[in-house]
């Protein structure tokens, strides 16, 4: 029987080997109250060795979990079934965990009780450039005050809460039924979202653990590569519409209208990808996006329609699609996601 943790740390991992030592050199410095659980996603290398290697010189704090090729979304699946930490965090095997702020972590979730969600800041490292950006929310939450929904404020333009932010109660994902799709991507943004409305406490420390690498080729980010991968954008998009009847569903008005946010941003992206890429097919997935949205709810439909970005977008593809890519350009400015 595994000897109950902490905090969970879970590492989707495929074909990892050229950076995981990095990113576990990072996670065992949280010593026996942390349980680091390598999920080695059917990889070709030798992620799996070094996983044993680290197993062997950090007994108890180190796991392997092997299993077949599934994807993202499947690796996470598995970690949250076998975690014995009180709490749960997903780190992606190529990035990392400053050292000075995950022990803040540690200490706050020691001495908080019991709480069901903790947010912190999130640092976006950016591989091309050696530049990096603190995403914070010290606008939004007051700093290590147990709350709940209502007295979070307004999220600005550039903020959303990520997976990279968020440290779950184990048992509260799992109570939601949190289940992840095999063989897709974006799946963080269901993490970071199908949870929310089971969440009655949270918790906000103004530091900043999570380093997230961004601007590798090939990054699921990428503006040609999310192209290509439109229909799981897609996927994951109406899978969050699907999951809540957010008017009805959500009571709380803070959460609710961060809930809009969350979706209209999603089918933002979604659209902005379909149409910079002047395909006519692609545009007919956009067209049914829409058409679905409005058949799950008129309401809903009416909001996101009418949100600042989806009525930008609409205008500029009236215009030109050339407009769009320069808006997307933009978003990235500002947002600073590749």
């Amino acid at each position: 029987m595994n000897t109950i943790k902490l905090l969970s740390i879970v590492i989707p991992s495929y074909n990892s080997q050229d950076y995981l030592r990095h990113c576990l050199d990072t996670l065992v410095l949280g010593g026996q109250d942390v349980e680091v659980i390598v999920v080695d996603d059917g990889s070709a290398d030798s992620t799996a060795e070094i996983a044993r290697e680290y197993c062997s010189l950090f007994p108890g704090i180190v796991r392997l979990e092997q299993k077949e090729n599934g994807g993202h979304g499947s690796a996470v699946n598995r970690g949250l079934e076998v975690a014995a930490g009180t709490y749960f965090k997903v780190v992606d095997s190529d990035d990392w965990l400053d050292i000075s702020d995950y022990m803040s972590v540690l200490t706050l979730l020691r001495s908080i009780g019991s709480v069901d969600l903790l947010v912190t800041n999130y640092v976006y490292e950016y591989s091309y450039n050696g530049k990096h950006k603190v995403m914070r929310y010290s606008n939004v939450f007051p700093q290590g005050k147990v709350i709940s929904w209502d007295s979070m404020h307004r999220f600005r333009f550039d903020q959303l809460m990520l997976m990279h932010s968020m440290f779950y109660r184990t048992e509260l994902l799992r109570q939601c039924g949190l289940k992840l799709p095999k063989h897709t991507f974006y799946v963080d943004n269901l993490v970071a979202y199908l949870p929310l409305p089971y969440v009655k406490s949270l918790v906000y420390l103004d530091c900043s653990p999570y380093h997230y690498l961004i601007g590798r080729p090939g990054q699921s980010v990428n503006t040609q590569v999310m192209i290509k991968r439109i229909d799981q954008q897609i996927k994951v998009t109406r899978m969050m519409i699907e999951a809540y009847d957010v008017f009805n569903d959500i009571q709380c008005v803070n959460l609710r209208r961060y809930m809009l946010l969350y979706l209209s941003r999603m089918v933002a992206i979604t659209l902005t990808h379909i149409y910079i890429a002047e395909d006519k097919g692609l545009c007919r997935k956009a067209d049914e996006l829409w058409d679905f949205i409005r058949r799950k709810d008129e309401m809903l439909y009416a909001e996101l329609r009418r949100s600042f970005v989806n009525s930008g977008i609409s205008l500029a593809r009236k215009i030109s699609p050339r407009i769009i890519a320069h808006g997307l350009n933009l978003i990235k400015h500002i947002y600073k996601f590749s």
